[in-house]
């Protein structure tokens, strides 16, 4: 994975270890928000009880703030792209030659944004994590 930080997604990345007491290197903007991906069994521990550590973070940056689960190899991508762009739906994943397609359906304007913001960062976010590239169809 190449995925280059800048000093400020160090700031987001040192605030979220202080608050949700769990250490993370990754981390991206997705829709006007902030994600962060964690281990999967530490997702329980980094949300907190009642959701109360996302609360203080999302407080203190007035941002939005989602957690998910890392994905440890292609078979996670699926789950990890529902979870980032939950909850808006997509009806079909698929990976082929290279590719991951995602059927809209309904659904396709707000997959891809105004301007297609939401697609070229989701472009980013795939190509950083899985290497391939990525379109919604």
């Amino acid at each position: 994975m190449t995925n280059t930080i800048d000093m400020q997604d160090i700031r987001y990345l040192n605030l979220f270890e202080r608050i949700m007491g769990v250490r993370t290197r990754f981390c991206f903007k997705y829709n006007e928000g902030l994600v962060f991906c964690v281990p999967k069994a530490l997702v329980q521990r980094s949300v907190g009880e009642n959701g109360r550590n996302i609360k203080e973070m999302s407080e203190i940056l007035q941002r939005r703030i989602k957690i998910v689960a890392f994905p440890e190899n292609l078979r996670d991508a699926e789950f990890f792209v529902r979870s980032v762009v939950s909850p808006t739906t997509f009806k079909n994943f698929e990976i082929r030659d290279g590719e991951i397609l995602i059927t809209g359906g309904d659904n396709k304007a707000m997959l891809i944004g105004r301007n297609k913001k939401r697609l070229f960062e989701m472009q980013k976010i795939v190509k950083d994590f899985f290497d391939k590239e990525f379109r919604i169809v």
